[in-house]
């Protein structure tokens, strides 16, 4: 199961861990990312994403319909 938002497609970045020391070495930074299920009023059906909470936030703005209309547009879906 791949850590990537269906709507945002945030995937993990990688950068350091830098100790007291400086020393250096690498890891990688997960999207906080929540498996919820939405209701569709268009399908009248129930769905299920993997989304990131910026994700979130766009769903309870604009809807899930917009969102995912949005997403299809950009070419994440």
């Amino acid at each position: 199961m791949a850590r990537i938002c269906d709507l945002t497609g945030k995937r993990a970045i990688t950068g350091n861990s830098v100790s007291f020391s400086n020393k250096r070495t690498k890891r990688k930074f997960n999207p906080n990312l929540h498996v919820k299920k939405f209701y569709v009023p268009e399908l009248g059906e129930w769905i299920s994403l993997k989304v990131s909470t910026s994700a979130l936030r766009t769903i309870d703005k604009i809807g899930i319909s917009a969102a995912i209309e949005k997403a299809i547009k950009k070419g994440k879906i």
